[in-house]
């Protein structure tokens, strides 16, 4: 999966009516039918503004984790990766979105897809290659039209 990346603009704020009892997705509450706060998505969405991505995410690698082609991701770089997290990573020129594994004993590190068409990368000496940052969210389209 290739990523086309945006700087974070922290310049002006957005605020937005928020519906802080949550919204049911079972049956509905006549008691809950009010907005009554505001939210600001880059408040909500952003830990380091300073070190903080978008990106948009470009092919299927990583539909399986239920990321899809044209989501908008929210990329943190100050954030140290785990194992088991999914990273934008620079390997031999071009970044990737994929979940980091380290092997149990340290050995070897492994980039691996969510789409069984793509074989997991293997990082090795020879390859070009950091760990760019950490996703933190992946906000996604819901009306397509």
């Amino acid at each position: 999966m290739k990523l086309i990346l945006y700087s974070a603009d922290l310049s002006s704020e957005l605020e937005l009516l928020f519906a802080d009892q949550g919204i049911r997705a079972g049956f509905p509450s006549p008691a809950q039918d009010y907005m009554s706060d505001s939210i600001d998505l880059n408040q909500e969405l952003i830990r380091h503004p300073a070190t903080t991505f978008y990106a948009r995410a470009v092919g299927d690698s990583m539909k399986g984790c239920g990321i899809d082609d044209g989501d908008l991701l929210v990329i943190d770089k100050a954030i140290s990766p785990q194992n088991g997290d999914i990273v934008v990573a620079y390997i031999d020129g071009e970044f990737t979105l994929k979940k980091v594994r380290l092997e149990p004993d340290g050995s070897c590190l492994w980039l691996i897809p969510a789409n069984d068409e793509y074989p997991p990368i293997k990082i090795t000496e020879e390859n070009d290659f950091i760990i760019w940052g950490v996703l933190t969210y992946n906000i996604k389209r819901q009306l397509r039209r």
